[in-house]
């Protein structure tokens, strides 16, 4: 079901246009961060039905604000797609551990992202 709000945590300027670009295009609304930081307090005070993090983030990492997220009541069942440009096996398999929901990989392949998208909002309705 399109419509629901989804956090975008990206430092890139273009990585973050055309995630929330292609996502407003296919009926969701977005709410986006430019630091790991700040995205943490979007998720707790706006409880969006996704979050696409970016894993490299200037200071924190995404997989430290996994942690936090994950360690706060009110956002620990908030599912988190990593998105990141480290396709190595050990990065992948560092990210699953973490426990993330997905991964999806830069560049972005917009239909393969929209459908991992919708695969993980699917299993949480």
């Amino acid at each position: 079901m399109s419509g629901e709000l989804i956090l975008i945590v990206e430092d890139n300027e273009k990585n973050m246009k055309l995630m929330r670009d292609w996502l407003q295009a296919n009926g969701y609304t977005t709410v986006e961060s430019a630091s790991a930081e700040d995205g943490i307090r979007l998720a707790a005070a706006r409880q969006p039905a996704l979050i696409l993090m970016d894993i490299r983030l200037g200071g924190m990492s995404g997989i430290e604000a996994l942690g936090h997220l994950r360690a706060a009541a009110d956002t620990r069942n908030i599912p988190v797609i990593a998105v990141t440009a480290s396709v190595m096996d050990e990065d992948q398999q560092q990210i699953t551990k973490a426990g993330f929901d997905g991964y999806q990989k830069k560049p972005i392949d917009l239909e393969e992202f929209l459908e991992a998208v919708q695969q993980v909002l699917g299993k949480n309705q």
